[in-house]
């Protein structure tokens, strides 16, 4: 079966495939196996460097389908009386027939590799050429041979065909093919593995065992490809780090070897690979992250890729793989922070291109231009590792030159990976009260912020709004303008994100405004949310979600004249939800939270005959109260103190009835309680019915 094509061929197109490419075609069938090889040697010379020639051939038919099966078949079609064109195009595909032949001679298949891999040099459509005649199976198929040149040949065009965007990733990884080929395991490939699924499949199949030993290859290119492929195995794979801690090569462990190769004499390229493998295992929790390898050898590797003496690509790796090192611990972030300068070396990442090279050198205009992007990116994300936890690494960050300028101008910029480094280095000086009350209030952050939520993806949106949850926070100046820009309605929107991480910040976000808030503004959340999205947040399956609406409606009903308005309008229905929560199968902490905001409820002045007349809910507290965990039987006394305090309006007729139902007898028990919390909460309830 031949090559299917994507479209008819137009005429003009036909006209392009000259004499001299049918002659190469041709040739291919020739009796005379040495001519064959010739034919195939001389289509090798003519289609390197001409993208032209490489497409001619394979619209003549040089690539094969696989089902192509004999010369008589081809003879056939060129005799008849089909349109020669035809002929050429089902017939002519003999190439990979010829590669895959064993009574072809290996001089023959290696040269037929390299024109493969050749014609996958030329464009994307030659790629996908390749791939819809099954090139794959035939080349890994070859690695089946005892040839090394072939095998080399073989590999070449495989890591030609791999490397473009139009070959499917998982194509390599897929056991169907591989098993289609006779292997009984994995072969080695030192390719793309592109996430956990791929580097499961080769740490499975050996790849950690069979590529250690090329660490100590005397060839530099080959301890590098090994070093590279470590990198990948490595990274965000606890599995492979903790087994390349104890992999020894000639009786030295791995760890040992990535150290010695972070060495100054050694090439950069090589310092940092290491620096990146050692990264991986750290993070990984293979290496401690105090252990002398990271403090006194990984970091100070990585901090000198971000000098000015290194290439700007140099410094864009070095910077990305220090954030993600120092990214979670605390000590690495401050050792970090005091090592040669970093932060303001960081500030010269923003320098680019610099004014002087678009004047003098439109090579160096160009390559300034190309990881401009990439240098903003890569420092937004150092500094953004660097103040996660320490205040005053915070506030040497926001001191450098034109820090908050660049941050505000990083939050509008084209590159959406520059947007999202720039909104992460945000939130994370969000973290500080200090610089919440001037430097965010001075630079008016949170306008572009709420732009860059209008309309952005999901990632950003993510980190937009966690920084926007700590904008939020009642002593931040910016709370209240953000309030009335329209906020209420956007956060009501996020809490319908099928998004997780949206659905948590937007309901967290208006539990931070609600705090302390004006009634009219927990009327506009309460409108804006709508019960039944209410109910929907409440039933959610995240406990993070159920916690975050809780606290809501805990904030909300918090200051008398507020907890009475609330439940007169939506009383019932919150009742219900408590009632579903304490009845459902929940954690201690939900539970907890639930039981605090029917204390609030009870300490309303109309809002707590919602209680007293819900015997259910009074059975419930009853419960809670002789509970086995003291943190919801606390709770539970809250409500019971709130209901019966004597100084409020109709106590005397609340306290009889809650007698009757034996809370007094409860409250007895508690007070003899060791836990000195109980005893004193009990003893103060009991006080009000002796008064």
């Amino acid at each position: 079966m031949a090559c299917v094509l994507e479209a008819p061929l137009r005429m003009s197109v036909l006209s392009e495939v000259t004499a001299s490419s049918r002659h190469y075609v041709d040739r291919l069938f020739d009796l005379d196996p040495q001519k064959v090889l010739q034919g195939v040697i001389d289509m090798k010379n003519a289609v390197i460097g001409n993208n032209k020639q490489k497409a001619n051939l394979i619209v003549l038919g040089a690539v094969p389908s696989l089902k192509v099966s004999t010369r008589k078949e081809f003879s056939c079609w060129r005799s008849s009386g089909i349109v020669k064109w035809k002929g050429l195009m089902n017939g002519g595909n003999w190439l990979l027939y010829l590669l895959q032949q064993e009574t072809s001679s290996t001089e023959l298949r290696t040269e037929c590799a390299v024109v493969l891999g050749s014609l996958a040099m030329g464009t994307e459509n030659n790629v996908k050429s390749l791939l819809d005649c099954h090139i794959i199976p035939a080349l890994l198929q070859g690695l089946l041979s005892p040839d090394l040149k072939f095998i080399e040949a073989c590999l070449r065009c495989l890591r030609t065909i791999f490397i473009s965007p139009v070959t499917p990733e998982d194509l390599l990884y897929t056991l169907q093919h591989w098993h289609s080929c006779g292997f009984k395991s994995l072969p080695q490939p030192l390719l793309c593995a592109n996430g956990p699924d791929h580097q499961t499949i080769l740490f499975n199949h050996g790849a950690v065992q069979n590529i250690a030993h090329l660490l100590v290859s005397t060839s530099y290119k080959v301890r590098m490809q090994a070093l590279k492929c470590f990198s990948v195995l490595a990274f965000e794979n606890p599995q492979v780090s903790m087994t390349l801690v104890n992999v020894s090569v000639d009786g030295e462990l791995l760890p040992q070897i990535f150290v010695k190769m972070l060495q100054r004499d050694k090439p950069i390229e090589m310092q940092l690979t290491s620096a990146k493998c050692l990264t991986s295992m750290c993070r990984a929790g293979a290496i401690r992250t105090d252990d002398s390898c990271i403090v006194l050898k990984t970091l100070p590797c990585l901090v000198r890729m971000c000098s000015k003496e290194r290439l700007l690509e140099e410094r864009v790796e070095g910077a990305e793989t220090l954030a993600y090192l120092i990214e979670t611990d605390v000590e690495l972030q401050r050792i970090a922070s005091i090592t040669d300068h970093l932060i303001v070396m960081l500030a010269d990442y923003f320098k680019y291109p610099s004014s002087v090279s678009a004047i003098t050198d439109i090579k160096r205009l160009d390559h300034d231009l190309k990881h401009a992007h990439e240098l903003r990116q890569a420092a937004f994300k150092l500094y953004a590792s660097l103040g996660a936890n320490d205040e005053d690494i915070r506030k040497k960050i926001i001191e450098t030159e034109n820090m908050m300028d660049r941050i505000v101008n990083g939050l509008s910029e084209s590159s959406i990976k520059v947007r999202l480094a720039a909104v992460r280095c945000l939130h994370s000086l969000s973290r500080s009260v200090q610089q919440l009350r001037t430097s965010f209030q001075d630079h008016a952050v949170w306008k572009p912020l709420m732009k860059v939520l209008q309309n952005a993806p999901n990632e950003i949106l993510v980190v937009a709004s966690s920084t926007l949850c700590n904008l939020l926070l009642e002593f931040s100046p910016s709370k209240e303008p953000i309030l009335e820009s329209g906020a209420i309605e956007l956060l009501c929107s996020l809490t319908q994100s099928e998004n997780l991480a949206l659905r948590v910040n937007g309901i967290w976000a208006l539990m931070n405004m609600a705090f302390q808030a004006e009634q009219k503004i927990k009327s506009d959340i309460l409108r804006g949310l709508s019960t039944e999205q209410l109910f929907q947040l409440l039933s959610d399956s995240d406990v993070n979600v159920l916690m975050k609406t809780l606290g809501l409606l805990r904030n909300l009903l918090s200051t008398r004249p507020h907890i009475d308005h609330i439940m007169s309008t939506h009383g019932k229905q919150i009742m219900q939800a408590v009632t579903l929560i304490l009845e459902g199968e929940h954690n201690i902490e939900v539970k907890e939270q639930t039981l605090c905001i029917l204390a609030n409820i009870a300490d309303g002045t109309t809002a707590k005959e919602l209680i007293m007349t819900n015997d259910d809910i009074l059975q419930k507290i009853k419960y809670y109260m002789s509970h086995s965990n003291a943190k919801l039987q606390l709770a539970a006394m809250f409500c019971i103190s709130n209901l019966i305090w004597n100084e409020e309006e109709g106590s005397q007729e609340r306290q009889d009835k809650l007698r009757d139902m034996g809370i007094v007898d409860i409250l007895h028990k508690l007070s003899q309680s060791s836990d000195p919390n109980l005893c004193d909460k009990a003893k103060t309830a009991l006080q009000q019915y002796l008064a």
